[in-house]
């Protein structure tokens, strides 16, 4: 009798370094000819890469393994992510079915313990991640249904900022050597992918620990010669990691596109000292300033976390007129969540949701104000934009500029993955940008 192939369901929460090992783990699975089907389907194998940045995604990390049980009470369930690592004896408590719960470190072994014929009603595959020295090795070869590709060259961080839980779950810095990297793009160059996204937890401590020591600009300056015709896109920035050197790399280099996320978190110099944050209120402006003349068409985006502890109307007011003044293009506005083992949850004056809630409010709003007044600064110029899909109810192609504003434009099925020279025509009341494509 043949053996059936196992159907197994992958679902990721949280960030773009959990998509990219969701991603490998697919690739492996397929290169072992595993079915993968979606998550809401029965599956013989269902696999959670989990988050706990925040207590809801906590809670959803939850409801996802119930989930799985509900659609095959005989599966083989395994739990990994930030979750997992940092709460993952909790799941015992909740579930009454086998289980396998595997920790940061081993998820490179993951598809093996996935597809292992003998396996135990409770499994714990978990280290002190504090003490991992080597980046876990996970090599992708396609994202499913995506035409930008995510790169982790670095996982871990070494800041230890009071909110956060990261540190706790991911471990200490470490980087992906350089060979490693450069070998990576290249499978996505083969796989036909337009644009890659470089990744990590604290992208901007890449190749610090690697011997010999190396740092991003390196990496950088190694891909985008090697794969001229990718765009390369940068994750997250720390403000004191942006350089005069690395602003004239994104100047003079066509496929390194013009767009740098910065992450804020508060505007307030006493609310940014608390939270254990490396630079002050001005720091902070003098580099978005910077970038904003160097680099005017950049689009510079933020993260704001509202409602720490301590954070008084004064300091409330102090950020939201710093984002008002600011040449910002989008903010990513969340609310503080307290988190177990971090110095912030055991922080007294403890701000009430229903005031947070308002705080989210006011900036989400001035979010959609900036994202407007970026928007149609642009309009009647002309962008080359990666088409991306036509799943919109405008029935359009819709993608990316380089420097990052959603467009809808006219364009068959076939266009998706290439790129396009299009002149952005309108703005219509909902913030939505179109264009048209310009024939060369």
């Amino acid at each position: 009798m043949t053996k059936r192939t196992p159907r197994v369901a992958v679902t990721t929460l949280g960030c773009k370094v959990n998509q990219f090992e969701s991603a490998s783990f697919i690739s492996s699975l397929e290169e072992r000819e595993a079915g993968i089907v979606p998550f809401s389907h029965e599956a013989d194998i269902y696999i959670i890469n989990s988050c706990a940045v925040t207590a809801r995604a906590g809670a959803e990390s939850r409801r996802m393994v119930r989930r799985a049980f509900k659609n095959n009470p005989e599966a083989r369930v395994l739990v990994t992510g930030c979750y997992a690592q940092v709460a993952g004896s909790s799941l015992l408590d909740i579930i009454d079915q086998p289980v396998c719960v595997v920790g940061n470190a081993f998820k490179d072994e993951l598809v093996d313990f996935a597809l292992a014929r003998d396996f135990c009603d409770i499994e714990m595959y978990m280290t002190d991640i504090s003490r991992v020295k080597k980046i876990c090795k996970l090599p992708v070869l396609r994202f499913r249904g995506r035409t930008r590709a995510y790169l982790k060259i670095q996982d871990g961080c070494n800041n230890f900022c009071t909110y956060c839980i990261v540190p706790y779950a991911r471990g200490r810095s470490r980087s992906l050597p350089l060979e490693e990297a450069l070998q990576q793009a290249g499978i996505f160059a083969a796989e036909n992918y337009r644009e890659i996204v470089l990744t990590g937890i604290h992208l901007g401590k890449y190749g610090l620990d690697l011997e010999p020591p190396l740092d991003l600009l390196s990496l950088l300056r190694q891909l985008v010669s090697r794969q001229p015709d990718i765009r390369f896109r940068l994750g997250s920035l720390e403000p004191g990691e942006i350089s005069n050197e690395l602003l004239d790399l994104v100047a003079d280099t066509p496929n390194l596109m013009p767009h740098l996320h910065l992450p804020l978190q508060s505007g307030d110099d006493s609310i940014l000292k608390k939270m254990n944050r490396t630079y002050r209120v001005n720091d902070y402006r003098r580099v978005v300033e910077l970038i904003s003349r160097r680099l005017p068409d950049t689009a510079i985006g933020a993260d704001v976390l509202v409602g720490f502890p301590g954070e008084d109307e004064r300091a409330f007011g102090n950020t939201l007129n710093l984002l008002t003044e600011l040449p910002l293009a989008y903010l990513h506005v969340f609310p503080y969540s307290r988190r177990p083992a971090t110095l912030a949850a055991r922080m007294k004056e403890q701000v009430n949701g229903n005031i947070k809630e308002k705080r989210v409010a006011i900036l989400r709003a001035l979010d959609k104000k900036k994202r407007a007044a970026f928007h149609k600064r642009f309009i009647g110029s002309e962008r080359f934009v990666l088409a991306e899909n036509r799943k919109n109810r405008f029935k359009l192609m819709r993608g990316f500029t380089d420097n990052y504003l959603p467009v809808y434009f006219p364009a068959p099925t076939a266009g998706i993955n290439q790129i396009f020279k299009v002149r952005l025509k309108r703005l219509d009341k909902d913030n939505n940008l179109f264009g048209k494509v310009i024939m060369e």
